[in-house]
């Protein structure tokens, strides 16, 4: 069957400007695929009664579309069953847009946001106006006795498909409530700290001082490390909590968090600077309310992972980003199977165990250096039995993926992690196989080596008329931050396009795997982090 979403947006001329812009091979495994999604489902459900608002579009007599803003109270547009969504249409400027012209032609498309989450969930359907005095029982089934707006109908939605869209360009908001959530235990924390000063009339040393911090970051969602474990020599496992031990956001497998950390040992502009590092979620406790992640000490890195090990305490709150998931497992019945190099372990390690649970089909192949540096190699042989594959390099054990793809059940979805080399190697050898490239997803936990031809390179930026030199084994994002320029970043490896500046001159080098090809040449688009230039000098719109 085809996914309904498909059947209705992908019309024939969206169909062949997908095929013009080279997208159509990803969105064609929509034509054939289990699952309709035309009913809502739990995940739908309760992302829908957490919203307070949504996007309405409706068409006129005229052709033109027409977008309302709807609100109200948490939960006010409410699930009725998997097929039919309801809100109580509440009084506002009288124009009666949105009702003309559903009154004349009955489809609808909403968009709904979790902006603090950076969620968005597409819906369309057709619409049914219910008055006063037809239903009473149905409009008090959509009324909120908290919320006594005046109510003129109601809006009854059958659902004909729905969509998940990727978190790319949507900016982070957060509500006042949110807000006073997330920065209570920073509040209480300052209170206690400010009590003990004044008992005590001494001063707090700070984070370049003997005492290890107390507190990093300024991100939403704040983490006390509850937990550490020593995985390997160089690899540590921090298990993350809220202070008040509740309920963490939900995440799907191959999911990740960034985490704040003090680089006094980064190059000498940024010391003593606050920055983040992604890591990936390991394992999620079962009731909900903790996180791991592995962090492996890089003694030639860019200060995060040192800092980290350095730094992090029992005790310690880590104000973090809020998780994400740019390595998303598929969640139909293909066999999947799961390749992993050193520590690429960890996102691998949560989706083995979930497939596991699941009672799905799936097959790991892991390399590392040696038994003693393959961390959670143990944990996972136990879930996966004769399923796992470990390949030690002291035991002269290489991974050749090549029969690991040739050999694999027909329609496996492959997932790759680790070094650069591991990723290319899997990508070839599923193109020489006829693969489809949507069957092989990967994430990279660290930049592209430098490579022998790179070259330094002089930036100017537009906006600021600051120029930049950048050395041959140094990243843009690098160079611009240790110059004291505030770029943003979150991976530092090329996959989640949140560097990404507008390139005004000069010819760049892409190297990342976040942008499109229309992002890089219509948007003109780069990922400082790891892309460099082929000519030598840049302007960025900075």
């Amino acid at each position: 069957m085809s996914r309904a979403y498909s059947d209705i947006a992908f019309t024939p001329a969206v169909r062949a400007m997908q095929s013009r812009m080279g997208s159509r091979a990803n969105y064609a495994l929509l034509d054939h695929t289990d699952e309709r999604n035309d009913r809502l489902g739990p995940r739908e459900a309760e992302f829908i009664t957490a919203r307070d608002s949504f996007y309405q579009a409706t068409v006129s007599e005229t052709g033109w579309p027409y977008v309302q803003f709807r609100g109200g109270p948490v939960g006010f547009l409410k699930v009725l069953d998997e097929k039919t969504l309801g809100y109580a249409d509440f009084r506002g400027n009288v124009q009666y847009i949105s009702v003309g012209n559903v009154a004349n032609n009955d489809r609808v498309s909403i968009l709904l946001m979790d902006y603090a989450n950076r969620g968005r969930l597409k819906i369309m359907g057709r619409v049914r106006l219910v008055d006063l005095d037809e239903d009473p029982a149905l409009i008090a089934n959509l009324e909120s006795a908290q919320y006594r707006a005046r109510v003129e109908r109601g809006v009854i939605i059958t659902v004909e498909a729905y969509d998940w869209n990727c978190s790319q360009h949507i900016t982070p908001r957060f509500t006042e409530a949110e807000v006073s959530a997330a920065t209570a235990p920073l509040r209480e924390e300052l209170a206690h700290l400010k009590a003990r000063l004044a008992e005590s009339h001494a001063t707090i040393p700070s984070a370049t001082q003997a005492g290890p911090p107390v507190a990093l970051g300024n991100g939403p969602l704040a983490l006390v490390i509850a937990g550490i474990r020593q995985l390997t020599l160089r690899v540590r496992a921090y298990e993350l909590r809220k202070p008040d031990g509740a309920k963490l956001p939900d995440v799907t497998p191959g999911a990740h968090i960034d985490v704040p950390v003090l680089l006094t040992n980064a190059v000498p502009a940024a010391r003593g600077v606050d920055s983040t590092r992604r890591y990936s979620i390991t394992a999620v406790s079962p009731e909900g309310d903790s996180y791991e992640i592995a962090v492996q000490r890089e003694d030639n890195g860019s200060g995060g992972s040192l800092a980290a090990h350095r730094d992090y305490h029992l005790g310690m709150t880590l104000h973090c980003g809020m998780p994400g998931n740019d390595f998303e497992l598929h969640t139909d019945n293909r066999p999947a199977v799961l390749i992993a190099g050193g520590i690429g372990i960890t996102p691998i390690h949560s989706m083995a165990h979930t497939l596991v649970r699941q009672g799905r089909s799936v097959t790991l192949h892991y390399a590392a250096r040696s038994r003693s540096e393959a961390a959670l190699a143990q944990p996972l042989h136990a879930a996966l039995g004769d399923a796992m594959t470990l390949y030690l390099g002291d035991s002269g054990e290489k991974l050749d993926v090549r029969p690991v793809i040739s050999r694999a059940p027909a329609g496996s979805v492959f997932y790759v992690c680790g070094p650069s080399s591991l990723i290319e190697a899997v990508r070839m050898a599923a193109r020489a196989g006829g693969i489809a490239e949507g069957r092989v997803r990967f994430e990279r936990f660290a930049a592209a080596p430098v490579q022998a031809t790179d070259r330094p390179i002089r930036v100017t930026l537009r906006r600021s008329g600051k120029i930049v030199d950048v050395g041959a084994s140094q990243s843009v994002l690098d160079a611009l931050q240790a110059a004291g320029v505030d770029a943003p970043a979150s991976c530092r490896s090329g996959t989640c396009g949140t560097c990404a500046v507008k390139v005004l001159a000069g010819d760049p080098d892409h190297r990342d795997t976040a942008l499109s090809a229309v992002e890089r040449e219509q948007a003109g688009l780069m990922c400082i982090c790891v892309s460099r230039a082929k000519s030598s000098t840049l302007s960025l719109d900075l």
